[in-house]
């Protein structure tokens, strides 16, 4: 049973806060036939916002589609990637074993890609191999979508999820090559047929495979979401606080907005610790409570990304979380004991690496802006980590 506020899944519908310009976009580039790319961090609402799309683009009469996702969060391996992405596109389809044996045969026929009945059976998947898969059949899964969508008459809509693992495979850049393919070969007929979005929570990662014209370069629209507006986020709380008898201060919902940085998970999941310590007026002694128990959740995950990074690495976020930007000047070198500009580089790359801090470049390889990914461990590691002074 939903609560209040929900914070562990994707919501829509009346529970989808903001955002109306980004569903609106999504809604047009996915209707003009463009793929997306999605890089956002975890709990950002990618899923959220792709859900609200297609169930507004059903609303609205548009042409018949099926939408599946394809979860890569455990995929290390191509093998595994090509079973998955044949498997979720099949069981998207069909749904008995008959049809999916049928549909291996014409559509998969020459490939080493197969139905088996007693796989099927034993664990659920709908796409076997019976030999080591060559380059052939990976080209086969990835056409798969157009070929699908051809024979039933409708439109596919392929949305991965943590796209960027597909580079701890052993081969990201063959599998992201052949993609390319698929989606380049006769595009003006194929945009019709299938679509494809890109989703990813490791923003550098991403970052990695899309930007820079490294892959998939003017195939795929980058669609950044935007940050809910604070008033429609005051709004959606005093709403769920009414509905239970509860009153609070738009001038605490406020502070909690710009500590949050109006991340709506964050902020639903603390209005629900704050929705069960109280039964009347929240005051301000319930909502630090509630963030303490929020922050003590956390704890454990931040206190181990510290403890993954270097000497060198924590100097260099403190001045990130500092206010810093001219990182490679003499004066913050020597203030925070970062040795030399090449061992900034480093540094910041390691940052990035580990998906702490996104920087962002000018043209000349200069950094316009430095920013903490996760809000609530920014708080955390400027509070309790190093004690700065908000």
């Amino acid at each position: 049973m939903d609560g209040t506020f929900i914070y562990n899944k994707a919501v829509s519908g009346r529970n989808f806060v903001g955002r109306k310009s980004d569903i609106s976009a999504l809604c047009n580039l996915l209707a003009q036939g463009e793929n997306v790319v999605i890089s956002e961090p975890p709990r950002a609402g990618k899923t959220s916002l792709i859900t609200q799309a297609f169930l507004n683009m059903s609303s609205s009469g548009s042409k018949s589609f099926i939408a599946l996702t394809v979860d890569l969060t455990d995929i290390r391996h191509i093998h595994g990637f090509a079973l998955r992405l044949g498997s979720c596109l099949l069981a998207a389809c069909y749904s008995t074993p008959s049809a999916y044996e049928k549909a291996c045969e014409e559509l998969l026929g020459g490939t080493h890609l197969i139905f088996d009945e007693a796989s099927f059976r034993k664990s659920g998947a709908v796409l076997s191999s019976n030999w080591e898969l060559d380059r052939n059949d990976l080209k086969a899964v990835t056409l798969l979508p157009y070929a699908l969508s051809r024979s039933i008459g409708k439109k596919i809509y392929i949305v991965f999820e943590e796209f960027q693992n597909v580079m701890k495979t052993e081969d990201g850049d063959l599998l992201c090559s052949l993609l390319e393919e698929a989606i380049s070969e006769d595009r003006g007929e194929r945009k019709n047929l299938a679509g494809w979005i890109f989703t990813g929570s490791r923003v550098n990662a991403m970052k990695a495979i899309f930007g820079k014209g490294r892959h998939f370069w003017r195939m795929c629209e980058r669609l950044s979401l935007s940050k809910i507006e604070t008033r429609e986020i005051i709004d959606h709380v005093l709403r769920g606080f009414n509905a239970t008898g509860k009153v609070i201060d738009k001038d605490l919902l406020l502070g909690v907005c710009r500590l949050m940085d109006n991340n709506i998970c964050y902020i639903n999941h603390f209005c629900a610790i704050c929705d069960s310590l109280t039964r009347g007026y929240m005051m301000e002694p319930v909502l630090n409570e509630a963030l303490s128990i929020l922050l003590s959740i956390h704890r454990p995950r931040f206190t181990a990304t510290m403890d993954d990074l270097t000497t060198f690495q924590i100097s260099l976020l403190r001045a990130v979380l500092e206010g810093q930007t001219k990182f490679t000047g003499a004066d913050v070198i020597e203030q925070y004991g970062l040795n030399s500009s090449a061992n900034v580089k480093r540094l910041r790359e390691a940052l990035e690496k580990k998906e702490i801090v996104t920087f962002n470049m000018d043209a000349s390889g200069s950094e316009t802006a430095a920013k903490v990914i996760d809000p609530l461990f920014e708080y955390w590691a400027k509070t309790y980590y190093f004690g700065i002074e908000l």
